[in-house]
């Protein structure tokens, strides 16, 4: 009895674990995996707590520093006493000191300075998004490279199947005089062939599944699966929205475009920045000290006493007004401002991309779309021309060789029809994806 019990739990033990080895992964686990453990997406995040530490130091900038010091000193022939007098003999002397400072007004420079680096974090949050989006578009890519393999692995073995029945019957048709043994040779030539096509395309998905997993990060394509999204025959949609209707939404959705737009406005307050320079500048410093002086030879009062009596404190304003700098601030502003010009060309231009991809993407899909209803339409044409070759050629009214061919244009239409489906679907995906929704399918 317990032998029976320790079995069944080793059996279940074997089959979750094959399960777990056997995992379909979906586009979106694919896409939400890579994005977590790729290093880019880390080296971008990273990058925004280096902007979070930046912004940190802008606003620290209000506020007042201490600062303390003490000295001891040595002195050597020829000194002044505590009386105020000059002699030959040794002196020492101590002394402590606190202070702070504080600005009260620099031109703006401190706010705007801290407007900047907020702008320069939310263009960092905006740049890490845009490095999510390209791993998962990449990820797209090669998933849907997977499943166009799997299907033409599919394909090819229905084509090993095909052609091993044909060898199959042939055999038994030479059995009893009825086929030559050429026209078996030859279906056996065909059917090698059509194994070493299967091997090929086995290949093929193999390595399309080792690219998945390197982009995820994972140390080895072993046991991973994808999930096969259902494809069955499906009327392509008959229009859809405009390049400029796509372009729209894009604006106010891609990462990229935002990052553009908060870093020209991050270019205005460089501009006020460099104009702090021609303002006056206040701040306010306060402190307190005191010393204790020896001088070798000379009577003087204990250590406690002195620093009680020479304690001290001090307060104080200091205005700086800016009059002559060699031209410094004013070519400070000139050169901000053509940052700004800059910054407004690097948008127009990512804007000028932005609609370079998106028309690319439409046209590729208006073409999908058209290739997936001829493909369709060639599908159920060969699998009908090859319906009737077969049944002719099993009667003996069609040769082998009008076999072979009305098989193999079944099965390159049944290729090109999987290859026009997930490129259609991959297209719509983009279209979505590019209007702010999820890359999915």
């Amino acid at each position: 009895m317990k032998k029976s019990f320790f079995l069944v739990i080793l059996v279940s033990l074997v089959l979750l674990d094959v399960q777990a080895q056997t995992k379909q992964w979906s586009l979106k686990q694919c896409c939400d995996y890579a994005v977590e453990h790729n290093i880019t997406v880390k080296q971008q995040e990273n990058q925004c707590r280096q902007q979070v530490i930046q912004l940190s130091n802008a606003k620290n900038q209000r506020l007042p520093d201490l600062s303390g010091s003490a000295s001891q000193n040595f002195s050597f022939g020829r000194g002044l006493t505590a009386e105020n007098t000059y002699t030959n003999t040794n002196t020492s002397s101590t002394s402590f000191s606190l202070g702070t400072s504080v600005p009260l007004f620099t031109g703006f420079q401190i706010p705007n300075n801290i407007k900047l680096n907020q702008l320069n974090l939310e263009a960092a949050t905006q740049d890490l998004e845009k490095v999510k989006n390209d791993i998962r578009t990449q990820v797209a890519q090669a998933y849907v490279q997977i499943l166009y393999n799997m299907e033409i692995a599919d394909v090819a073995h229905r084509q090993v199947s095909i052609d091993s029945a044909q060898v199959a019957r042939l055999q038994a048709l030479l059995n009893i005089g009825r086929v030559s043994e050429a026209e078996l040779a030859q279906q056996k030539a065909t059917m090698a062939q059509s194994v070493l096509t299967a091997t090929q395309t086995d290949n093929s998905l193999q390595l399309s599944l080792l690219a998945m997993t390197q982009l995820l990060e994972l140390s080895t394509p072993d046991g991973f699966a994808i999930e096969r999204p259902a494809v069955a025959d499906f009327m392509p949609r008959s229009s859809f929205p405009s390049p400029d209707e796509i372009y729209a939404d894009a604006l106010a959705t891609k990462p990229e475009i935002q990052a553009q737009q908060l870093r020209l406005r991050a270019t205005d307050n460089n501009i006020k920045i460099a104009q702090a320079g021609y303002y006056p500048t206040l701040s306010f410093s306060a402190g307190l000290g005191s010393n204790y002086y020896k001088t070798s030879g000379f009577p003087a009062d204990g250590f406690s006493q002195q620093m009680k009596n020479n304690f001290s404190q001090y307060l104080g304003f200091n205005l700086s007004i800016p009059i002559f700098n060699r031209f410094q601030t004013r070519n400070s502003v000139r050169t901000a401002r053509l940052d700004r010009e800059s910054q407004q060309l690097q948008m127009d231009n990512t804007k000028k991309s932005l609609y370079k991809e998106i028309q690319q993407v439409y046209y590729n899909t208006v073409a999908a779309t058209q290739k997936l209803s001829s493909s369709q339409q060639a599908s159920q044409s060969s699998e009908t021309a090859f319906r009737l070759t077969q049944a002719k050629y099993e009667q003996g009214k069609a040769t082998i060789t009008e076999f072979n061919e009305a098989k193999n244009n079944y099965l390159k239409s049944e290729s090109d029809l999987t290859q026009a489906r997930y490129e259609y679907l991959y297209q719509q995906a983009l279209i979505n994806f590019y209007r702010g929704q999820e890359l999915m399918f």
